[in-house]
């Protein structure tokens, strides 16, 4: 069968489409990201960041990815670790902060979050970080915190940050994208990525059927790195997506959601980095705990 007869062209989206024999970029291309998307990487500009008081050095955005951070670090200093402080620096994604020349030497991938540790154990250099977990793992074992340190609760806590790791591009990329970005709806697309954040649900509703938390009686790296994601789907539904994905029926997902919502971190971590939504609720930077009552958007508004 040629590939002409297995994919006749009139029935491609958009009808007639063949691809070419050598892929060639077009800017105009790419949906709602299109200007911050390229297929070669690298810094598109010189730009230092900028660098605080504090050992634990933020550049990030509020999304998902970005969230589990904060949550981390502010967890970590509600349990007193008060070498956890950290400053947080806002990356505006779509002016393209993430290609400057700072950026990308902490994080060759040009995306957020990226964090450098000016105090890392034994001394030495910044540690550079970079990818989520990455950085959630790396907190966890230089404060003790959040990690479970009995063979079987780490190797489960692992288990569910790199399943997160795994599983969540086809929420966000895929999915997401499709549903909700993509500047056509193509059926086979939406229909392949719901299926598979069907089946994502379904994996975390059966698991919380019979654990507190995602690695059993204890709360760890793993509940901040998936909640994120997961939780703000089912609360309220991302991407516009709730009834669409009929996330009300993933009942252990939402007493999970809901529990770890309410926890002050958590509360105080959604709000770092935040650039949208309600002013009250956005801390475009954070330098000190005192900025959540002092610096929030609105307050800086209503002083201007």
């Amino acid at each position: 069968m040629t590939e002409e007869n297995k994919f006749p062209p009139e029935k491609n989206l958009p009808a007639g489409y063949v691809p070419a024999k050598v892929w060639k970029w077009d800017k105009a291309s790419g949906g709602a990201f299109a200007s911050i998307n390229r297929p070669i990487a690298g810094p598109t500009h010189d730009k230092e960041l900028p660098v605080g008081k504090h050992p634990l050095q933020l550049y990030s955005l509020a999304t998902p990815n970005g969230v589990k951070v904060t949550i981390m670090l502010e967890e970590l200093l509600a349990a007193g670790h008060s070498g956890a402080e950290y400053d947080a620096w806002l990356i505006r994604i779509n002016d393209g902060d993430q290609f400057g020349s700072g950026f990308v030497d902490i994080n060759p991938n040009s995306k957020i979050p990226a964090m450098a540790d000016h105090a890392p154990k034994g001394g030495g250099a910044p540690v550079r970080l970079f990818e989520s977990g990455s950085i959630l793992f790396y907190l966890a074992e230089k404060f003790g915190a959040f990690l479970p340190t009995d063979v079987r609760g780490r190797a489960e806590t692992m288990n569910w940050v790199f399943w997160q790791m795994g599983a969540t591009p086809f929420l966000g990329g895929g999915f997401g994208h499709f549903y909700n970005y993509a500047p056509m709806k193509i059926e086979y697309a939406i229909d392949r990525y719901a299926m598979e954040v069907k089946r994502q649900l379904d994996v975390l509703d059966r698991h919380l059927a019979d654990h507190e938390y995602m690695a059993g009686n204890e709360y760890t790296i793993a509940d901040m790195i998936i909640w994120p994601w997961y939780g703000r789907l089912v609360d309220g539904g991302a991407y516009n997506s709730a009834e669409f994905l009929e996330v009300h029926t993933y009942e252990n997902v939402i007493r999970w959601t809901k529990q770890i919502g309410e926890r002050t971190p958590v509360q105080r971590g959604k709000m770092v980095n935040k650039a949208f939504g309600e002013p009250s609720e956005q801390l475009r930077e954070r330098h000190d705990a005192s900025d959540f009552e002092t610096k929030t958007q609105d307050k800086i508004e209503a002083a201007d």
